[in-house]
């Protein structure tokens, strides 16, 4: 299965998550290591890009490595069968996520750390807490 792995750039788990999903016969996007491109930072545009105004910020959304960064990305999501979010995470990996979702992929939620509950994750096929219940979940719908 071909999987979109949805997460934050500070995640520590995420390497290993997508290194797990290979090892079990998955073809998984890692937007850390995306090839052929490197994985995008909003400090290529601008290293004080933190204090940016509203109007600076839509600016940047259209600079050439902010597109080429969003390609890379969105091209993988529809490349994919199915995501897995990986928490914690922040605004990005969850507007992946419910795209994802609103395009009838399999989307599972993987909270391996206590996190505050969240009632629209039952939008989600699946809620898990075991990276070997994600597996199951995957090798029965693939």
């Amino acid at each position: 299965m071909r999987i979109y792995v949805a997460s934050s750039w500070r995640n520590e788990r995420q390497p290993q998550v997508v290194q797990f999903l290979r090892e079990n016969g998955h073809e998984v996007y890692d937007f850390k290591n995306p090839e052929p491109y490197t994985g995008f930072s909003w400090s290529e545009i601008d290293p004080n890009w933190q204090n940016w105004t509203n109007q600076e910020y839509f600016d940047a959304l259209n600079h050439p490595r902010a597109v080429e960064g969003f390609n890379s990305d969105f091209n993988a999501m529809k490349w994919a069968n199915a995501c897995v979010l990986v928490m914690p995470c922040g605004r990005s990996a969850h507007t992946e996520a419910g795209w994802m979702q609103g395009q009838f992929k399999q989307t599972i939620v993987l909270i391996e750390q206590t996190a505050e509950p969240e009632l629209m994750y039952k939008i989600f096929e699946l809620v898990t807490d075991s990276l070997e219940q994600v597996q199951e979940y995957l090798s029965m719908t693939e």
